[in-house]
This record gives structure tokens, C-alpha cells and sequence, in this order.
């Protein structure tokens, strides 16, 4: 690819640009060299650390030229900062730096100084045309050296201009150019889209399905900088990658070690492979937050146990090795769980461990989540299985959406063969990849193996400046009497011997150490309070605010906000959130956060507040809710709106009603994959939820409830007497939409019924 060297500028850093000695006029030859006769782009700064500023909010500079001759007489600004190069390389490590000195300048610079810089060179002893062209060089080469072995392929590719014979059917965007909808479409993308979208009959790019060639190549050096043995790029998504782990290991009768709080594409694979599943049972706060299993749950006692009691694992098998295992690592509120704990419990028992990283792809590349990954380097626990974690490259990271990726670290004992594994993976894999998706997963590799640590350093600090900032609004207005949201996260933070309030303590301590972000029972700000030693962190940028009416303790209090009303104004804000529970609702802190997104989303709370506190009338405080049911919001205000949700969930027992219904694992009247058979037989029919508990029907889908979004019932358990819980649970919702029109909740499973008015769940069982 022929990269324009005038789109990665040289900065230029001097104070005497302006001076009329021989050094400035050499520096303002040098920089019309580099402009007219190079073609290079050039920037200067007349400031050290406003070039800094630059140089920190700008990637595509192709190199950084530093006068380090410097005046005896000038000031501190004209002055470099200490510590400037070792700055730069922690910001990037590849970019050239150039110093310009004359001989006696190198006597200031140490050793560790001149490791960082890529070249030296005279002001003044050489002719202009030479510095420009070594300067120019350096430009050219780094240009190069940013593309990533596919991404860097496929672009040359594209730039080679050649008629194209072989599918895609628009034959690299000209299809697009006969038709006007075809043409607004091309000018909106951009012509390299559609040249980069190739046919896998482009022998030069390889193949994804075979491995070969410049994607081999990539998916090497992912497996590198992720830490795999083997590194597999998904186009379809992680709920793909599941599949893919799953069918290569597991078979028709098999046991599986399933945590209840995973995603449904794991269920999903026990319905693919047959497999009998035996389930973890997460924790759950007073807050309804989710919890980490106990780590009791992962003992050979325990799995044996539940083994045992498990009435459909025929006796033959009930001695048999848990093929799989399948735990949630971040949870959806983004607790992370020790790994080397879990390794240590589960060698014993299980034959495959798998870690659903979808959203934690980044973990690697901090300190701060050392041994709290699967791809975890643990030199105290040699002794495993086969590892495999499942990341969805594109949700945290820089992927495409769907673009994903596949790890697998060997066992101790048991190498996965990789021809093997790829007999699932193109059961799996499309013959027809999107090479734009299989490059941004080669790009995202490049981006965290460049400066992957100095990218999540700056996530990780900007969501701890929310985090103090909120804490500190919502103490400032409680000491006046006020409210304001809160967050889920330490009240006091342990520095040295003392306590200290969270908002107090240092932002770098907190971005940089991981104590602070370990649940403990001494501390108990979270809620568990049978949390194991060292078992589990708090991710930093996982953000879960907080709204008034539910205490630390599950108290519901007097007055009350819920959460669904509060983002459901946000997104009129033009926020959207990630998640809305009850009392909480989460936000992601990415590598594209911006301190500006952090405003305007403080502004947005700010605004609620305001709208809140003075009651204002919902047709104008939420328009949009307004209009599904005017009759019902018509004279209702804002504050008086939150009060009635907030009383019919403490009326109703609502949060109780989740609580139990979620502590319950229903009886299987047979495993999912018959479940699912009776449904291709279409020997299944739709059944109200009253119908269901009096009939003791057995549903044949997974039922998944939003919030917290994990299966309250998985197809083939019983809603029988023991179930009863759930049938309170999905009872008190159905009531609740009724009464509040406009918050009718995703229910995966559940489909709606409207007789007179009001809405019926329905759910596909079992024909009897």
C-alpha cells in the first residue's frame, strides 16, 4: 500500500524558529526541504511541552524531530522537559525520533537516553538536503512498518488497480455505480471499502478457513500478543466462537460444567453437542447485582455432588470426567475472577476449561488484571487443561462488529491439535469471509502489541477521573441535603495503614494498582458477604451507576428513582447505556471514550436531576414515553412517575421476587438438545404464563429475562412447584407492563399476547 506521507506529519520541535542565528535559519531550510522538494507535511511547536500535548493526542505522526541544542540562556519552556524521550517511547516505541545537536549536545545524554532515539543529527555540518532526505527516510519506513502483515497485504492488494473477474458480484464498488442508491451508497463508504471487499479466490491473501498465507501470518502474531498457542479470527461473533470451542470437544453425553450467568450462545452449544449440563450458581447481591460463583463451586466434591443428584445423567455416566467447563469471565458488571484459583480447583475434575472473555479482550495488556485472565501467565499452577477463552475483539477493543477472535493455550499435559480444532472451525466458518472484518482484527492486534499498556492506561485513568468525580458530586450534594447518583464501587479505599474516602484517593494509585479494585470482606462495599480472599476484582472500566431508593443492604427507601426511567431519558440525551438493571445501570469506558463523552453524559444526569427535582411534566421531560400513552402519563410529572414505579417495585416485592427466582435451579425433565428436537419436530405450541404453573408445562426455549439477562429457565426444565419463584417472578413483570405502559422488557422466549388492552406472556412448551 502507497501510504501519502503527507497525511503523517514531522513535528518539529525548536524555540528558535524564529531566531535569525545560523541555527534558525537552518531550521527554517530544513522545513521548507522537507515540505517541497521531501513532500513531507510538517508541524512545528515553538514549546516543549505543547509538543507533547500534540504528540499525545495525535497517532499518525510519522516523526518527531527534537532541537536538543539548546541556548544556555533559555528559559525552562524552551527547555526539553526531564524525562521527554522516555515519555515518547511509552506513548509509541516505533516512531523515529530525531535529535537535532551538535557534537557536544550528546554529552548531556545518557545511555537509557539514547536507546530511545532512532537517529542524531548535525545541525550545521551537513548540507540541508541530507538532513531532509535521512529524516524523510525514517518517515517512509515507519509508514510502512504500522501496517500489520494482512491489513498491510490487503491494501496493496486493493492499490494494485485490477479488473476483477471473481465475486463480490459489485466487482470492487463498480456495481454500486449504476444505480442511485448504489451510488449514495459507494460515495458514503468510500471507494477503498469496496476494492478491500475480495473473494477468497484472491490467492495472495490466503485463506482464513486454511490458515495460509498473510492471514496465517496475522493470526500468528495475535497468538503472540495475546498469549495463545493457537489464535483463530471469528467472523461471526463470539456466540460463534462458542459454538466452535464447544463442537470440537464435546460430544453427544457428555457432561458440562455450565455457569448460569453466561451467555446464551453457550446454551446454545449444549443444544448443539447434547451435552448434559450440571450449572454453577452465581451470587447475587441485596442490589440484584451478579455476583461471582463461590469458589467452593468449582471443588471435586461439589461437582461430583451435583453430578449425583442430577436425575437425567444415566448412572453409567454418572462417573464420568466433566468434558467442559464454561464460566463468565468479566461478569456483565464487570467482576473478574482470579483464574489461577479456578485452574487450581478445576484440574482435578474437568478435562476443558473455557472462559467467555467476550467482553475483556484487553485484559493482557494492564497490570492491573495480572492472573484475572484465562490466557493468564501463571508460572505457580504449570499443571491445566487445555485452556480456551472466547473475546469479542470488536466490543472493548477496535474490532468490526462480529469481528472475534479464538485462543487456546495447550494443557500441561494435552496439546489441542489445530488441524482438529479447524475441522469445527470451518463447520462454523463462512467460505466467504469479509477481509475489511478479518484486518481490523489484524489492525486491533498491531494497536495492543505497538502500545497496548499506554492505551488501556488512559482508559483505565479516565473512567477512575468519572468514578472520583461522581463520588465526590454525590457526597458534595448529600452534605447539603441533596441527591445525586452514585456509583458501585469502594467507599474507602485502603492507602498505607489508613482508609481514605474513594473521591480523596490519588487517581494514579487507583489506575495503576490492583488492591483497590479487590472485593474483601473487610471492606465490604459490594454486597457479598461471604466473598472469598483474593478471588475476585472489580474491573475499573466496567462503570455501574447507581439510583436513589435501594440501600447497600437491599433496603428500599422511602422515595426512589429507577434506573430504566433515568436511561430512558438519556438516550433522548443521546446516551445509551449498556445495561439497566432495577437500581443500576452500566457504561463502558473504551479506548474511543472521550473526556468529552464523560461530560456530556455528567450533563445529562445533571439535567435529569433538574427535571426531577422540579417535577416536570413527562410530555415534555420524556416526549417519547408520553406518546405510547398519553392517557396513562397526561398530568403526571417526572419526580411523581419514579415514585410509582419505585413504589409498585417495593409493594410487589419485585427485587425479591428476582432474587429468589434466580436462586432456583429448576428440575430437567429432559436436557436442551431434546428440547430443541421437539421444536424442529414442531411438536411444541405456545402456552400463557398462568396456563404454564397450573399445568406444570415444560418450556422448550430458554427463558432470558432483561435485566439481568441470564436464563432463568433453560428449555426442558420444569415449571413445577419448585419453579414456583420464576412463575412469581415473570408474574410480577407481566403485572408490571400492564401498569406502566412503554416499559415492556426484552424477554428472550417470551412473546406477547394483547387481549382488552393489557399484554400476556406466552412462551413455546412442550406439547403434552
Amino acid at each position: 500500500m502507497k501510504l501519502d506521507k503527507r497525511e503523517w506529519p514531522v513535528l518539529i520541535v525548536s524555540g528558535q524558529f524564529e531566531s535569525y542565528s545560523d541555527e534558525g535559519c537552518r531550521l527554517r531550510e530544513l522545513m521548507t526541504q522537507l515540505t517541497e522538494v521531501q513532500e513531507c507535511a510538517v508541524l512545528t511547536s515553538r514549546s516543549y511541552e505543547d509538543a507533547l500535548h500534540v504528540f499525545f493526542s495525535r497517532a499518525d505522526l510519522g516523526a518527531l524531530v527534537i532541537d536538543w541544542d539548546i541556548p544556555e540562556d533559555a528559559d525552562e519552556e524552551n527547555r526539553p522537559p526531564d524525562g521527554m524521550l522516555e515519555k515518547v517511547r511509552k506513548r509509541n516505541p516505533h516512531i523515529p525520533v530525531v535529535l537535532l545537536t551538535d557534537k557536544w549536545g550528546l554529552e548531556d545524554l545518557t545511555a537509557d537516553e539514547l536507546k530511545q532515539v532512532n537517529d542524531c543529527i548535525w545541525k550545521t555540518s551537513d548540507t540541508v538536503e541530507f538532513l531532509s532526505g535521512r529524516i524523510n527516510t525514517l518517515v517512509e519506513e515507519y509508514m510502512q512498518s504500522v501496517l500489520p502483515p494482512f491489513f498491510g497485504e490487503l491494501a496493496k492488494y486493493a492499490q494494485e488497480y485490477k479488473y476483477a473477474w471473481h465475486t463480490p458480484g459489485h466487482m470492487g464498488g463498480q456495481g454500486f455505480l449504476r444505480s442511485p442508491a448504489g451510488v449514495a451508497m459507494h460515495k458514503f463508504f468510500g471507494e477503498n471499502v469496496f476494492r478491500a471487499d475480495l473473494s477468497i479466490s484472491v490467492p495472495e491473501l490466503g485463506s482464513l478457513l486454511d490458515h495460509s498465507g498473510p492471514v496465517r501470518d496475522a493470526e500468528e502474531c495475535s497468538a503472540k500478543v495475546f498469549g495463545s498457542d493457537i489464535t483463530f479470527y471469528v467472523l461471526n461473533g463470539t456466540s460463534n466462537v462458542n459454538q466452535i470451542i464447544w463442537r470440537s470437544q464435546v460430544l453427544r453425553d457428555d457432561i458440562a460444567f455450565v455457569d448460569r450467568n453466561c451467555h446464551k450462545s453457550l446454551n446454545y452449544a449444549m443444544v448443539i453437542t447434547d451435552a448434559y449440563p450440571i450449572y454453577m450458581t452465581p451470587r447475587r447481591n441485596k442490589r440484584g447485582i451478579i455476583g461471582p460463583v463461590r469458589l467452593s463451586e468449582f471443588s471435586e466434591e461439589t461437582i461430583r455432588a451435583k453430578i449425583a443428584a442430577d436425575k437425567l445423567i444415566p448412572a453409567e455416566l454418572k462417573g464420568a470426567k466433566v468434558k467442559m467447563s464454561a464460566l463468565t469471565n468479566s461478569t456483565y458488571d464487570g467482576l473478574c475472577y482470579n483464574v489461577v484459583n479456578i485452574k487450581k480447583e478445576l484440574k482435578k475434575s474437568v478435562e476443558n476449561l473455557h472462559f467467555d472473555e467476550a467482553w475483556y479482550a484487553y485484559a493482557r495488556f494492564h497490570p492491573i488484571y495480572k492472573d484475572h485472565y484465562g490466557m493468564a501467565d501463571d508460572e505457580a499452577n504449570t499443571e491445566h487443561p487445555p485452556i480456551f477463552c472466547s473475546q469479542s475483539t470488536h466490543k472493548l477493543l477496535t474490532a468490526f462488529s462480529q469481528a472475534s477472535m479464538l485462543h487456546v493455550k495447550n494443557g500441561s499435559h494435552t496439546a489441542i491439535n489445530k488441524d482438529e480444532l479447524n475441522e469445527s472451525y470451518m463447520m462454523h466458518g463462512s467460505t466467504s469471509p469479509q477481509y475489511n472484518m478479518i484486518a481490523s482484527l489484524d489492525v486491533a492486534t498491531k494497536m495492543m502489541g505497538d502500545n497496548g499498556e499506554s492505551l488501556l492506561s488512559d482508559t483505565i485513568l479516565e473512567a477512575v477521573h468519572l468514578r472520583r468525580k461522581v463520588a465526590r458530586m454525590a457526597k458534595d450534594m448529600a452534605d447539603h441535603g441533596d441527591w445525586f447518583f452514585d456509583m458501585w464501587q469502594p467507599k474507602k479505599v485502603k492507602c498505607g495503614k489508613e482508609l481514605v474516602d474513594f473521591h480523596e484517593v490519588d487517581c494514579d494509585y487507583l489506575a495503576n494498582t490492583q488492591e483497590p479494585w479487590v472485593l474483601s470482606k473487610e471492606n465490604n462495599w459490594h454486597g457479598f458477604d461471604d466473598i472469598e480472599d483474593g478471588y475476585v476484582m472489580l474491573d475499573p472500566i466496567k462503570l455501574t451507576f447507581t439510583t436513589p431508593g435501594l440501600d447497600e443492604d437491599g433496603t428500599m427507601q422511602p422515595t426512589g428513582i429507577p434506573a430504566a426511567v433515568v436511561t430512558n431519558y438519556l438516550i433522548r440525551h443521546r446516551i445509551v447505556c449498556e445495561k439497566t438493571d432495577y437500581y443500576s445501570f452500566l457504561l463502558l469506558n473504551s479506548l474511543g471514550t472521550t473526556r468529552a463523552k464523560q461530560g456530556a453524559l455528567l450533563s445529562g444526569l445533571l439535567a435529569f436531576k433538574e427535571l426531577y427535582d422540579r417535577n416536570a411534566p413527562l410530555r415534555r421531560a420524556m416526549p417519547d414515553l408520553y406518546a405510547v400513552s398519553p392517557e396513562t402519563y397526561e398530568k403526571v410529572g417526572l419526580k411523581e412517575h419514579c415514585q410509582a414505579i419505585h413504589e409498585y417495585f417495593r409493594d410487589h416485592e419485585l427485587l425479591d421476587k428476582m432474587q429468589a427466582a434466580f436462586q432456583v435451579i429448576p428440575d430437567q425433565a429432559m436436557k436442551p438438545a431434546d428440547a430443541y428436537h421437539e421444536v424442529v419436530r414442531k411438536n411444541v405450541e405456545y402456552v400463557e404464563l398462568g396456563e404454564m404453573f397450573e399445568q406444570r408445562r415444560i418450556p422448550a426455549v430458554m427463558l432470558v429475562p432483561y435485566p439481568p439477562g441470564i436464563p432463568v429457565m433453560m428449555g426442558g426444565e420444569m415449571l413445577n412447584e419448585k419453579a414456583k419463584p420464576i412463575f412469581d417472578y415473570l408474574k410480577a413483570r407481566q403485572a408490571f407492563e400492564n401498569k406502566f405502559p412503554g416499559y415492556e422488557s426484552d424477554i428472550h422466549g417470551v412473546e406477547r399476547d394483547c387481549r382488552d388492552g393489557k399484554q400476556f406472556f406466552k412462551t413455546l412448551c412442550v406439547k403434552r
